[in-house]
């Protein structure tokens, strides 16, 4: 179903009953949907957390429509950790799974995107447009140069998952100076089938439509991919210098909003 903007608020949770919201709504996402699971993982209760939670804001769409006592009031997150918070934490989320030596020597500033998902009723519509929206004028505020973070492939079969990878590191592949690595306990090569030979429809047709919204924006990825058995995910590192960002987005997002 669509979704009408004027039911929407987006707001950083800033209660305890919008952070157990946004943990309710990527328990049903990332462990019912797609079968994942890690150590702090909150079955009984149903809430996926980890230990990144407490140090990073939640982009949270809430839905007023939806009663906030039940924890089902926001149906949108996008989590967001800057590089100066991240510094002062230790880590980035990405540093588990990929090396960001380059990006860190870049000197630009960074933010860290991460948990992105959307209740299915609320997808195709006008929430992910606001999202997109409301981190736009995040990245403004916070005066971000380099959007990144890691986006997930359902599934572990690399053989399935061939043609999408191959295109992607044939054809996005960040510049070296800036270019993570995946870290060799995951690592799996995205050169799995040869440029000329890739077939960009059987491609296009296995990208995760979170990822080729990333693409039209400039997207860029890192080197390898990395196959996440803990959350049956194959994670690609994706990453957006946001001044090739700016025109794009508001292209490509005013022209979405006009169709729906």
């Amino acid at each position: 179903m669509k979704s009408d903007p004027a039911y929407f608020d987006i707001r950083i949770a800033t209660s305890e009953q919008d952070l157990l919201a946004a943990q309710r709504l990527r328990y049903r996402v990332f462990v019912e949907e797609l079968g994942g699971d890690g150590p702090l993982v909150d079955h009984a209760g149903r809430f996926e957390r980890d230990e990144f939670d407490p140090v990073v804001d939640h982009l949270c769409l809430i839905d007023r429509r939806r009663p906030a006592e039940a924890l089902d009031h926001v149906v949108g997150v996008y989590r967001l950790l800057p590089g100066s918070r991240a510094e002062e934490f230790g880590r980035f989320y990405c540093d588990g799974e990929y090396d960001l030596t380059a990006l860190r020597a870049s000197g630009r500033s960074l933010l860290e995107l991460g948990r992105s998902c959307v209740d299915p009723a609320c997808r195709g519509g006008s929430g992910m447009f606001l999202l997109w929206n409301a981190l736009a004028d995040y990245v403004l505020d916070h005066g971000i140069e380099i959007l990144f973070g890691v986006a997930s492939f359902h599934g572990t079969d690399t053989e399935a998952l061939a043609p999408a990878l191959s295109w992607l590191h044939h054809h996005h592949l960040a510049p070296e100076a800036l270019r993570p690595v995946a870290r060799p306990k995951g690592y799996q090569s995205m050169d799995l089938i040869p440029a000329g030979q890739v077939d960009r429809r059987a491609a296009m047709v296995g990208m995760p439509a979170l990822i080729k919204a990333y693409l039209r924006l400039g997207g860029l990825v890192g080197d390898g991919a990395f196959v996440d058995r803990a959350f049956n995910t194959t994670d690609v590192f994706l990453l957006m210098d946001t001044k090739a960002m700016s025109d794009k987005h508001r292209r490509f997002y005013e022209s979405r909003w006009q169709a729906t």
